[in-house]
């Protein structure tokens, strides 16, 4: 440096208007800039008080535009960093979005302590690291979530993603972002069905039939056991039914037909017992799909099970039952179920039987 610029810097330091600062400041800044990259220690913690001092100091438009600077450097001031990243959303947001030089603990640090505008900008990071997503998902609103869930960069571990399944549960608007994630394993996946509308469902059947076979081996080993256990009690009749069913299975006589007769007489909890016999899933699947006629969904256990379309379209009217236009409805679940693959469905179904427990909810 030379001692004129020297001189002209110290002579500004002793002056006392904002503006003259704020000159200093941006002298300091050049400098720095000028010699980044060759900068020895001693000479960046100098460059790091000095910054740091003057930045606060300076109000916030020009934080934001010294933040601006920053975020663009190889190896900017820790100190000076950190601070920009923790400043208001308007200094802090291009540091937390695009500072390569921000350091992954410092990430996590700020994640566990700012508010949801800052883990948003941090949410929207490339290649945000999975430490950091957890600590993002941890306290995370349905907003930041979301932002954090369509950044498809962004590294999400076994469990955030868990947590971001549940918390969509509850919530429609995280329902696209997440079904759109392309790293959500697939059995999380798969518990979206029974949530999302019917377009989201469309695109988990698409995600479904592009599985590998290994891909979903892997998928069915790593899967949760437990969502069966959200799902209530078995009714009061249900062991009198399954006694019923088992018997009758036993000595050959349940037949899909058999299943119609059911249906027809209203014996509702022998049906959906029959019906888990033969498609092979849970009851309480069973159970949801015909209280809240999903029909798609009863095309894919049907499918799946190998019910021709006949059968499936009797068992569609009887649970529309009187529901008007019931015929026509059941003719385009008819179509559904036409366009179907057995392979997609089969899928599909060994997702939904990770549904069951150990032990079922006791009777009611």
């Amino acid at each position: 440096m030379s001692q004129s610029k020297l001189h002209h810097l110290i002579a500004l330091a002793h002056e006392p208007s904002s503006e003259r600062r704020r000159e200093l400041l941006r002298q300091v800044t050049d400098l720095f800039f000028t010699m980044n990259g060759s900068t020895a220690p001693a000479e960046l913690a100098l460059f790091d008080g000095i910054l740091g001092q003057l930045a606060g100091e300076m109000e916030e438009a020009v934080r934001a535009e010294l933040a601006d600077r920053m975020a663009a450097a190889p190896q900017p001031p820790p100190a000076l960093l950190r601070g920009l990243a923790a400043d208001v959303i308007a200094v802090a947001e291009p540091i937390l979005t695009g500072s390569e030089a921000l350091p992954v603990a410092d990430q996590v640090e700020l994640a566990r302590t700012l508010g949801q505008e800052h883990l948003r900008a941090l949410s929207r990071r490339p290649g945000v690291t999975a430490a950091v997503t957890d600590a993002i998902v941890q306290r995370a609103d349905d907003d930041t979530l979301g932002a954090l869930l369509r950044n498809d960069t962004a590294q999400l571990s076994r469990q955030s993603h868990e947590t971001a399944v549940d918390r969509a549960a509850l919530n429609s608007d995280l329902h696209e972002a997440v079904v759109d994630r392309t790293s959500l394993p697939p059995d999380l996946l798969n518990e979206m069905y029974f949530v999302a509308e019917a377009r989201l469902r469309d695109r988990i059947m698409a995600r479904n039939a592009q599985l590998d076979p290994a891909e979903l081996e892997a998928a069915l080993r790593s899967g949760r056991k437990q969502v069966a256990a959200r799902d209530g009690a078995l009714p009061a009749d249900y062991a009198a039914a399954e006694a019923d069913v088992k018997a009758m299975r036993a000595r050959g006589g349940l037949t899909p037909q058999v299943l119609v007769a059911m249906l027809r007489q209203g014996e509702m909890t022998w049906f959906l017992v029959a019906l888990c016999e033969l498609a092979d899933i849970d009851f309480h699947t069973a159970r949801r799909i015909v209280d809240q006629k999903e029909l798609d969904a009863l095309a894919i256990v049907c499918k799946a099970a190998d019910f021709d379309r006949a059968l499936f379209l009797t068992f569609a009217v009887l649970i529309l039952g009187r529901e008007g236009d019931a015929m026509s409805r059941a003719r385009e679940y008819g179509d559904l179920y036409t366009e179907l693959s057995k392979d997609a469905a089969a899928r599909t179904i060994r997702f939904w039987r990770m549904r069951r427990t150990t032990g079922d909810v006791a009777a009611a």
